[in-house]
């Protein structure tokens, strides 16, 4: 299993979300990663998408988070992320900071 992999994220976080400022409800961010999610299936630009609609500071570079190893993202995010193969895109993953998908890319 690989010590360090690299990662792009689309990030939506809603009101009450950790560090958010987002006003949007949790049902609405939750329908909008479902919608975003929908238009990656159907061969949607992730770098593209996350620079129009993700909420992290990411967003600028398309999503990209560089490398990354265990023990520096939050659990659900680093779970789902390390069981990814490079090139393929998670489905919606909840954290504490929102709704993510995430694509691994290295």
């Amino acid at each position: 299993m690989a010590d360090q992999i690299s990662a792009s994220h689309i990030l939506l976080m809603y009101a009450g979300s950790e560090r958010s400022s987002a006003t949007r409800t949790k049902a609405e961010a939750e329908s909008k990663i479902a919608e975003l999610a929908e238009q990656l299936r159907g061969g949607g630009d992730f770098a593209a998408l996350a620079r129009e609609h993700s909420d992290c500071g990411s967003a600028q570079a398309g999503g990209d988070l560089g490398s990354f190893g265990r023990g520096q993202m939050v659990n659900g995010f680093e779970d789902a992320a390390f069981a990814l193969g490079v090139g393929d895109t998670s489905g919606v993953v909840e954290t504490p900071f929102g709704f993510h998908i995430i694509r691994r890319t290295g």
